[in-house]
């Protein structure tokens, strides 16, 4: 059994966080959520220091506004064979300023799932962190075919 060693995670500093969430559409917001974690898919785009969504008026937008939450990204690099993961913790506020709806409505952030999503929210992150390291080769653990890791072999 093959071990990756701790010091091969790679600590990202928030510069490089903020890079890589300016390459991705697409994240997960975890909520706390009638008691429970909650994790919603969201696309999203970056606008002053913030993370900005769309949403309607549920579950995701009434415990986005009561308590904290946290933004999460991940991805792949087949060729390096590397991972990394962004998260983002902070507080949510529904944008309710009119020129602050037109600046964030020119941002082409159109709702991906149909239903009404007109509530634009920002999530202010006070703590941003992430973390890249060195996969595993896919034959040590007998992953399966379609396992991004095989990527690399091709």
């Amino acid at each position: 059994m093959e071990k990756t060693p701790r010091e091969a995670v790679e600590r990202l500093d928030p510069e490089e966080c903020w890079d890589l969430l300016s390459h991705q559409s697409v994240g997960r917001l975890a909520v706390l959520a009638e008691g429970h974690p909650d994790v919603f898919p969201v696309n999203y785009v970056l606008d002053q220091d913030g993370i900005v969504f769309r949403t309607g008026a549920g579950t995701k937008y009434w415990s986005a506004m009561t308590a904290p939450c946290a933004f999460e990204i991940d991805g792949y690099e087949a060729l390096a064979s590397q991972a990394w993961s962004v998260v983002a913790r902070g507080r949510a506020a529904v944008i309710l300023e009119h020129h602050e709806l037109a600046k964030v409505g020119a941002l082409g952030l159109d709702p991906w799932q149909p239903g009404s999503k007109n509530h634009y929210v920002r999530l202010t992150p006070e703590s941003i962190t992430g973390r890249r390291f060195t996969t595993t080769r896919p034959d040590v653990w007998d992953a399966p075919l379609n396992d991004a890791r095989r990527e690399s072999f091709r």
